[in-house]
């Protein structure tokens, strides 16, 4: 069992012992309706602790068995919340570190209710594409206010337990506890005063039978839901709070349970909440590279060397600066240096100004970062990542400097976008140190690190930089080493579709909104222009010398040649007024696709946002197939972590692999040999890759790969 039993006198102490985070798995709740049962027939112990053991009181649903079977097995968690309810010796939940979900339910089960201080108090389920299904919408607001308890439940972010305490009447947390030390002791004394408080049969407390109401109810709830509206237009769980909470007000204790369960079972079955909660494992699985254990032990990063002081440069220094990892930027110029440190000042002072960031916090940041003109200056850094121009012979000019000068041990990075991370390691004498990490742009916002895996990578290499990536926030996903890795690989694919959508008869203009109505943060020419659309042309000039038989639209190489490089030209796909982001349709681009329509002698056909959407996103993932079968990714959901990370992929669609998987492989099989028959598309790269073909030969689907 996972759950231990010990009695201190009068008082039965139930603990939690389900580690990292007590989730509340079978074994678990098995364990904690056993010692209760236990507590209760034993006539010696007049009251009952319920604690967590280790490091939280419990983080909720156990993640082990997240959609197994087990985790609606007897006894389900509302059944323990009823046996605790319904005990007729005092319960005393003692809560500290970590009380969420689930186990923020189970306390609210309980007679009474102590917390450590800085305990982080939440019901996330909403996070999951849920609503709280153990009571949570129905005790919460009873124990804190309907206000006070939707915001939590519509959040699903956390709270410190002092805040909660300091609710004008709250009947959440009965006492304090002085510190995370005493909290057992303490919580043991509440329950010997209860026992002797209630010791004349006198009823116990129970959240259910205290009144819920709000005094504006129905124009509270209306704001309410126009407020999620807003918020959440891809997802129905927020307005489903909100309709619980309500319920919480209008019906007797018991309906309103049958109603959260009711939400709670129709919104299990939603996509959106299956993306969501595939989402939520996969971010999991990522950090978690098979051939390396987690017990392998890591290099010490103290200090980091950043090689350029361009955008992307200043980019990923910030990251370690606000990890409060000293950094020292080289350059070759001092003006570069000067115009590279003024930007991360600007950036710096643009968060102290919308209130982001206290001005000390921005002082010390600063005074992390050091600036050099010489390789000799930062010899001892522990990681050095290069971001200098995207070129080989650049890189290799780096990384023999860097062979040169850099202390044994240290870890030397590139963050290549497409470039063979192995060619870059051979012009060192130490190809087991060098590692890809491939950030994304603007690299101090986005969240997907890219860690390339080299031939000769060291283990020891792998876990340092996935361990320095999280320290730093970022989402790391490993990739074997190809031309543009998992992400720009795949996007080359969806960029040569956008180019032959522009033959066949579309606008840049229709193909982004579509894909964008489809959920996409942004379209692929409005993504272009962002990016500078003179980086793809100089990776297609590369691609023809190198790929000479793999076909491109002329499209982007036509707008490249009009000197149309995006918005940092003020002009590209589309146009835009200085100073402004808006993308404006240019009668210029329609003119010049047009005429190149007829130079190749295509006629214009009418193409529906369907068939965009479709070749967009299903080449993503037949190039994704073809990635797998390489084993430059270890799993399918490592590459939906990528696009929904690092490309803006919709997260109520749950990345293109989710996506492909919920629209049934044999469909997107079927739609794929349609377009093969396009006599202005790509035939044989419409071909199903061997993998896709595999799975439907033998029922399974690409989930089947995560496991």
């Amino acid at each position: 069992m996972t759950a231990q039993y010990e009695v201190r006198g009068e008082v039965a102490v139930i603990s939690l012992d389900n580690p990292p985070m007590n989730g509340l798995g079978l074994s678990t709740r098995q364990g904690i309706v056993q010692a209760l049962d236990k507590a209760i027939n034993d006539p010696s112990v007049r009251s009952i602790v319920l604690t967590g053991g280790g490091k939280a009181f419990s983080s909720g649903a156990d993640i082990k068995e997240f959609g197994s079977p087990k985790a609606y097995q007897d006894p389900n968690l509302i059944a323990v919340i009823n046996a605790l309810e319904a005990s007729p010796k005092p319960v005393v939940a003692a809560l500290h570190s970590v009380a969420m979900g689930g186990g923020l339910e189970l306390s609210l089960g309980c007679h009474y209710r102590i917390a450590a201080p800085g305990t982080k108090v939440a019901l996330p389920e909403v996070k999951l594409g849920l609503i709280p299904g153990a009571g949570g919408t129905q005790r919460l607001p009873r124990a804190i206010g309907v206000e006070p308890a939707l915001n939590l439940i519509v959040s699903g972010e956390p709270v410190n337990s002092e805040l909660l305490a300091q609710i004008p009447g709250q009947k959440l947390f009965d006492q304090m506890a002085a510190s995370a030390d005493s909290l057992l002791g303490e919580a043991i004394a509440l329950a010997q005063a209860k026992a002797a408080q209630h010791a004349d049969g006198s009823p116990l407390p129970r959240l259910r039978d205290l009144p819920c109401k709000h005094p504006q109810g129905d124009a509270y709830f209306q704001f309410a839901r126009n407020m999620v509206k807003g918020m959440a237009k891809h997802f129905p769980a927020p307005a489903k709070c909100v309709d619980a909470v309500e319920a919480a007000t209008k019906k007797k204790f018991d309906d309103g349970m049958a109603h959260e369960r009711e939400l709670f079972v129709n919104l299990m079955m939603t996509p959106e909440c299956m993306a969501l909660r595939h989402l939520f494992v996969a971010e999991r699985a990522a950090s978690k590279i098979p051939d390396v254990p987690a017990d392998t032990p890591q290099r010490t990063i103290a200090k980091v060397a950043v090689i350029g002081a361009g955008t992307m440069g200043g980019g990923i220094a910030m990251n370690f600066l606000n990890a409060g990892v000293p950094v020292q930027i080289l350059e070759m110029k001092q003006e570069a240096l000067d115009r590279g440190i003024a930007t991360i000042r600007k950036n710096y002072e643009a968060q102290v100004k919308k209130g982001k960031l206290k001005q000390d916090k921005y002082e010390q940041r600063m005074a992390l970062l050091s600036t050099t003109l010489s390789y000799n200056d930062i010899a001892q850094a522990d990681l050095v990542i290069e971001a200098v121009f995207e070129d080989l012979g650049v890189k290799e000019a780096v990384f023999k400097q860097l062979d040169a000068v850099m202390k044994p041990g240290a870890i030397l990075a590139s963050n290549t976008s497409t470039l063979d991370v192995d060619k870059i390691a051979a012009f060192t004498q130490r190809p087991q140190d060098v590692v890809g990490m491939h950030f994304f742009s603007p690299a101090n916002v986005m969240k997907l690190l890219e860690v390339v895996r080299g031939a000769k990578t060291g283990k020891d290499v792998l876990a340092t930089v996935m361990a320095i990536g999280k320290k730093i926030k970022k989402t790391c996903v490993v990739s074997g080493v190809c031309d543009g890795f998992i992400g720009n690989r795949m996007i080359e694919q969806y960029s040569r579709q956008a180019g032959f959508l522009l033959e066949e008869g579309c606008t840049p203009a229709q193909v982004d909104k579509a894909i964008e109505r489809f959920g996409f943060a942004m379209g692929p020419f409005r993504m272009g222009d962002l990016a500078g659309n003179d980086i793809g042309w100089y990776i297609r000039k590369r691609r023809y010398i190198e790929q000479p038989d793999v076909r491109y639209s002329k499209t982007a190489d036509l707008l490249c040649e009009l000197g149309r490089f995006g918005q940092k030209t003020g002009a590209g796909w589309y146009d835009y007024a200085p100073g402004k982001r808006d993308a404006i349709p240019s009668p210029v681009v329609v003119d010049m696709i047009e005429q190149h329509r007829k130079d190749l002698g295509i006629a214009p056909r009418k193409i529906s946002d369907d068939e965009i959407v479709q070749r967009l996103v299903f080449s993503l993932v037949n190039e994704a197939a073809h990635i797998l079968e390489e084993g430059i990714a270890s799993r399918p959901s490592d590459i939906d972590m990528v696009y929904l990370t690092g490309y803006g992929f919709p997260i109520h669609r749950g990345g293109p692999m989710h996506f492909a998987e919920f629209t049934g492989l044999f469909n997107v099989a079927e739609a794929m040999k349609r377009f093969a028959k396009n006599p202005h598309d790509d035939a044989r790269f419409w071909q199903p890759a061997p993998l896709i073909q595999r799975l439907i030969a033998e029922g399974k689907t690409f989930a089947d790969l995560n496991r």
